[in-house]
C-alpha cells in the first residue's frame, strides 16, 4: 500500500511541504538524496531515522522520569499524595462513568474506535493515507508500551485504592494514556488536512487534546496508574506523534517533488 499525495498537503493555508526551519529543510534534503538514489525505498528509510531518533530522547526523557520515580523525588514525590486526594472525591455515580469512559483506551476501545475511524476516513477519502499512518501509530504505540512496561516494571497502586476491575500488568508507562495521545493525535492530523474552516480545525485538535488529557487522568483517578506512569505516557505519546506526522510530511515533500521534476523534465 502507498500513501496518496493528492490532496493531503494543506492545513488551512499551511503548505505541509514548505519547511520553514532549518532542521526541516536539513531532512527534506537527506530524504530527496535518498530518493534520488533508492526510490520507493526512501519511505521506510527516513521512517527507521525519525523512529531511531525519537527513541534516543524517549529514552532520555522516560529515565529522567524514572529516576525521580526510583528516589521518590521531584515529579514522583506527587503520586501518593494525588492519589490520597483522589480517593477523596470518589463516588458510585463519578466511579461507574469514568470506568465506562477509560474502558475507551483500553485495547478493546481504541482499537474500535481506531478503526471505525479508518473505515470511515478510506472509504469517504478513497485513499489509503488513513489505514496506512494509523497502523504506522498504533504500531508503534504498542510496541513503546511493551518495551516501557517490561524495563521498568513499576507496580500499581496497591489495590485496596483502586476501584475494580483490577489490573495487574506494569504500571509504567500507562498503555491507555500513551495510546489514546497517538491515536487521538493522528486522526485529528488526518482530519485537519480535509477541514476548510478554521474553527472547526481548532474544535478538532482541541477535542483530540481533551480526549487524551481525561484518558490519562482517569487512570489516576480509579488508581489504575500513579501521576508519574501518565506524565511519561503523555511524554511518549507526543514524541512518537511527533514522528510518525514528521515522516509523512517528508512523504509528501519527496513525492512532491518528484512529480514536479518528472513534470519540468523536456520530453
Amino acid at each position: 500500500m502507498r500513501l496518496d499525495p493528492r490532496d493531503d498537503r494543506f492545513i488551512g493555508l499551511r503548505d505541509l511541504t514548505v519547511w520553514q526551519t532549518r532542521g526541516g529543510r536539513l531532512l527534506v534534503a537527506l530524504a530527496s538524496r535518498l530518493a534520488d538514489r533508492l526510490g520507493a525505498h526512501v519511505a521506510l528509510l527516513a521512517t527507521l531515522l525519525a523512529a531511531g531518533t525519537a527513541i534516543t530522547l524517549l529514552t532520555a526523557a522516560s529515565g529522567e522520569i524514572y529516576e525521580s520515580v526510583s528516589d521518590e523525588a521531584g515529579v514522583a514525590g506527587l503520586d501518593r499524595p494525588v492519589l490520597d486526594a483522589v480517593l477523596g472525591w470518589r463516588s458510585d455515580p463519578a466511579d461507574t462513568a469514568i470506568s465506562w469512559f477509560t474502558d475507551l483506551g483500553g485495547q478493546v476501545g481504541m482499537s474500535l474506535l481506531a478503526v471505525g475511524a479508518v473505515i470511515v476516513m478510506t472509504l469517504a477519502w478513497r485513499q489509503w493515507t488513513p489505514a496506512v499512518l494509523v497502523l504506522v501509530a498504533a504500531a508503534g504505540s504498542l510496541a513503546i508500551t511493551v518495551v516501557g512496561k517490561a524495563a521498568v516494571g513499576r507496580v500499581r497502586p496497591p489495590l485496596a485504592d483502586a476501584v475494580p476491575p483490577f489490573e495487574s500488568s506494569p504500571a509504567f508507562p500507562s498503555g491507555h494514556a500513551l495510546n489514546t495521545v497517538v491515536i487521538a493525535g493522528v486522526v485529528a492530523y488526518l482530519l485537519v488536512r480535509r477541514l476548510r474552516l478554521r474553527w472547526v480545525r481548532v474544535t478538532t485538535v482541541i477535542a483530540a487534546v481533551v480526549f487524551a488529557l481525561l484518558m490519562g487522568l482517569s487512570r489516576v483517578y480509579l488508581g489504575h496508574h500513579w501521576l508519574t506512569d501518565v506524565l511519561v505516557a503523555w511524554t511518549l505519546g507526543l514524541a512518537w506523534l511527533t514522528v510518525v506526522i514528521v515522516v509523512h510530511r517528508l512523504f509528501l515533500t519527496v513525492t512532491r517533488r518528484s512529480r514536479h521534476n518528472r513534470v519540468a523534465q523536456p520530453t
